[in-house]
């Protein structure tokens, strides 16, 4: 049972980035973006109009930060030196970073944006107006593949994602509101959770539980990112659930088409349909399997089937410390990337989701699976038949 990402992870990734770094011209590596700063340091936050900039060099990694992150940062074993502005508006981000990147004598980096990105407001200056600015996507691509100790992680949140959905599955009932329902099963898988790890659970939440369980229902299942409607189950409803869990910030995903009592014959015609979608899709994964070759196989499907109009995104989606990672299951993923990058490989954590949306109702499962050296490991585990998602 693994519920953090032992040090020696962190030592791999920063001297992976340092090789890249001097196949370059850089002085520097920086880096914007939350989660890559949290993939290479360990050091998580959220991402607001205060920006917050990494810089790696050969022998020195510092980091620039609001004065309201400095002593959640100091503690941090990585990071040789914290420099802060007060605030933003009131400071200036970047011209503290700057002052950092100089202080270190880097005229020249290679950086995951020119600039913080405009978030919550936040505008300023472009970093090439101070140094020599290329841009790299070294962190991006390194996340498509996850070690072990990744992999487990994601093992680990599969299986309280599991119980947080058995609890969804075992309080949804005729008359319930999907909001409580949600929150009642969310509580009670997180308290499993919390009360099972202990002081092992690396806490990745503020005031929230690590365990979220919930579903859309009605009509707005057919919206794929339908909202939970404010109204109260009733007999005859389609459920699209989802679960997931917090595990030092990796996550997994599990999704279930249930109903509300009896279904009817064409509510049971899409469910098969949208579960052979779905076998068809995992019986195509693999090691050196094209991308797009997955997501072409069901479209092959759904073309025999004459339901093409009823499909309305890919087939999946890499995860880990983001919710939707990629790559994509896309026919239009090789296009993008060619040689090695276009074929899945060991490491790579899929969600495979066909989905089916007709006017009334939407079906789809969602199974998070690895690939490996030899093929597939199925993180997921809930049953996936239509008798064993009936809510009575």
């Amino acid at each position: 049972m693994a519920t953090r990402l032992p040090a020696t992870e962190f030592d791999a990734r920063l001297a992976e980035v340092r090789g890249k770094l001097s196949d370059t011209d850089a002085d520097a590596a920086v880096w914007f973006g939350a989660t890559a700063i949290e993939y290479l340091t360990g050091f998580h936050h959220i991402q607001t109009e205060r920006p917050v900039v990494l810089a790696v060099t050969d022998d020195r990694i510092e980091l620039t930060v609001p004065r309201l992150e400095v002593e959640r940062v100091e503690p941090n074993p990585r990071i040789d030196a914290v420099h802060h502005y007060f605030d933003y508006p009131g400071g200036d981000p970047l011209k503290t970073a700057v002052e950092m990147l100089r202080g270190l004598d880097v005229s020249a980096v290679a950086a995951d944006s020119d600039g913080a990105p405009g978030v919550m407001g936040y505008e300023g200056p472009a970093l090439s107006e101070f140094l020599d600015v290329e841009t790299q996507s070294w962190v991006d691509r390194m996340r498509w593949e996850k070690t072990d100790p990744e992999v487990e992680l994601i093992r680990e949140s599969a299986k309280w994602a599991n119980l947080g959905h058995r609890y969804l599955a075992d309080h949804s009932e005729v008359g319930a509101h999907p909001a409580t329902v949600s929150q009642r099963a969310s509580m009670e898988a997180s308290r499993a959770m919390l009360d099972t790890l202990g002081d092992t659970y690396s806490v990745r939440v503020r005031g929230d539980g690590p365990v979220h369980a919930g579903y859309i229902s009605g009509a707005e299942t057919a919206l794929p990112h339908g909202h939970t409607p404010n109204e109260r189950l009733s007999e005859g409803d389609v459920l699209i659930t989802g679960a997931s869990a917090n595990v030092d910030g990796y996550r997994s995903e599990l999704e279930r088409t249930m109903f509300v009592g009896d279904y009817t014959d064409e509510q049971e015609h899409y469910f098969d349909l949208m579960v052979e979608a779905q076998d068809i899709a995992i019986d195509a994964l693999g090691p050196d399997v094209p991308v797009s070759y997955v997501d072409e196989v069901v479209w092959e499907f759904f073309e025999e089937q004459g339901i093409t109009d009823l499909a309305q995104h890919h087939v999946g989606h890499n995860i880990g410390l983001g919710g939707h990672e990629p790559p994509y299951i896309d026919r239009g993923w090789s296009d993008r990337y060619d040689g090695g990058d276009a074929v899945m490989a060991p490491g790579q954590v899929y969600t495979i989701e066909p989905g089916l949306y007709t006017e009334e109702f939407g079906y789809r499962h969602s199974d998070t699976i690895a690939i490996t050296e030899n093929g597939i490991e199925w993180l997921t585990h809930f049953p996936r038949d239509i008798e064993s998602n009936i809510v009575r």
